[in-house]
């Protein structure tokens, strides 16, 4: 496919040639694309394992600890459309080290939030932290799936996800060990020091990699927008005439409601349902379900090869439901071994509705992929409404929310993406 570009079509106005890079021209880009997931996945794994610690060490309820959430998500709610119209004005790479910019200065608000000792605080810092995010991933998303063959952007965007999956495991699991384990905590000064500590180093690394990408040659020239003509297409109609992409927001939305409120309520869920079970080997458990994510990206980006994308999401939201439900039904053991292989199905359920919602949009599609992070602002919708369900009625019937959410999956990928002006069928 030709590619052509030219200075109004490049952010930042610079006149660029035509003709597509050759593939492995792109490599280098796409690595440091894909490295800024496994970031935002240590901070999102790092989030769930807060909110458990913060009930025990702060004395909150379920519900009050969804304000970390609700920080957390609705910075994505509230930045997604100025962090598009900062990647389009200025450019991937602006766009990817303003946002690790941003996410370091937020980790670096941890510390005087941990010596103040309120929850507030910490609410503050997360929402910084995750104005970084917002701003990184709505770059490095558009990045990665636009980066080559228009055909592979889903195997692309699942390939990057499967890091973001490494990060979400590594999160519980330094969480666990540093948050839960009295002798570590002890070792490293007390539970204000641990918290300083996390993610002072946090704001380190990240501050390291900024400078790395700064440094590196990221092309804006070359890459496949998803939207430059093709013979035969019909030109692109305005995003408020694209059913199957404003379908999709509002799946991806439901869809990272469930996620995170799967997230949020998991240690309350395992612990309540594995008698003996204690809050650090639920935090390990979550790291478990991290690895059934991860493998699970990798599982999907393999089957993308053969089988299609609207099949596969289908498939995986039906299976999600019946296992939710089985969360719900509160059986010892059996709830909790369920809870894990829900991460297994949703792994590659961002990936496939975020690649399915942004096809076919022409010039629209990086307007369209900052809406869709938007979309990641859905996050503020389950987790105080499944922490006041927790509280007042128990854990496990707080998941019925998550089935309903996994209905609307399913039903995305086997009608909602196909949907097209005046209800004919898309293919």
């Amino acid at each position: 496919m030709v590619i052509e570009t030219d200075a109004a079509h490049t952010p930042g106005g610079l006149a660029q040639s035509s003709g597509a890079k050759p593939a492995g021209s792109l490599k280098g880009p796409l690595a440091f694309a894909i490295a800024c997931f496994l970031i935002w996945g240590l901070a999102y794994g790092l989030l769930d394992v807060l909110n458990k610690h913060f009930q025990e060490t702060l004395s909150i309820s379920q519900a009050d600890s969804a304000w970390l959430q609700i920080a957390y998500f609705g910075a994505y709610l509230l930045l997604s459309i100025p962090a598009g119209l900062l990647l389009h004005a200025r450019g991937y790479k602006f766009g990817i080290v303003s946002g690790l910019a941003v996410t370091a200065i937020g980790a670096l608000l941890f510390i005087p939030a941990a010596g103040a000792g309120a929850f507030l605080p910490f609410v503050g810092s997360m929402f910084v932290l995750a104005a970084g995010l917002c701003i990184l991933e709505t770059s490095a998303d558009t990045y990665v799936n636009v980066l080559g063959d228009p055909a592979k952007a889903s195997q692309r965007l699942n390939l990057a996800q499967s890091f973001n999956a490494l990060g979400v495991f590594f999160g519980p699991l330094i969480g666990g060990a540093v948050f839960f384990s009295p002798t570590t905590t002890a070792a490293l000064g007390g539970a204000t020091r641990s918290i300083q500590i996390v993610y002072g180093l946090i704001a380190v690394g990240v501050v390291l990699f900024a400078i790395a990408v700064w440094r590196a040659r990221l092309p804006e020239t070359g890459l496949s927008d998803h939207g430059g003509a093709v013979e035969g297409d019909a030109p692109a109609l305005p995003l408020s005439k694209q059913p199957h992409f404003i379908a999709g927001v509002i799946t991806q939305a439901l869809y990272i409601g469930a996620q995170v409120g799967i997230g949020a309520y998991f240690i309350n869920l395992v612990t309540h349902n594995w008698q003996g079970l204690t809050s650090q080997q639920g935090a390990f458990m979550l790291s478990l379900a991290a690895i059934g994510y991860l493998v699970g990206r990798f599982f999907a980006t393999a089957l993308l090869l053969k089988v299609r994308p609207r099949v596969l999401l289908t498939t995986y939201g039906v299976i999600n439901v019946v296992l939710t439900l089985v969360v719900a039904a509160g059986i010892d053991k059996v709830s909790p071994i369920a809870l894990l292989a829900v991460f297994f199905f949703m792994s590659t359920m961002f990936a496939t509705i975020f690649a399915l919602g942004t096809t076919g949009l022409g010039a629209g599609t990086k307007k369209a992929s900052s809406l869709m992070v938007m979309a990641i602002g859905g996050g503020v919708l389950l987790p105080w409404p499944m922490g006041k369900i927790a509280d007042l009625y128990g854990a496990n019937v707080a998941f019925l929310l998550p089935a309903v959410c996994f209905a609307v999956v399913a039903w995305y990928g086997w009608k909602g993406a196909t949907l097209a002006v005046g209800g004919q069928a898309r293919r």
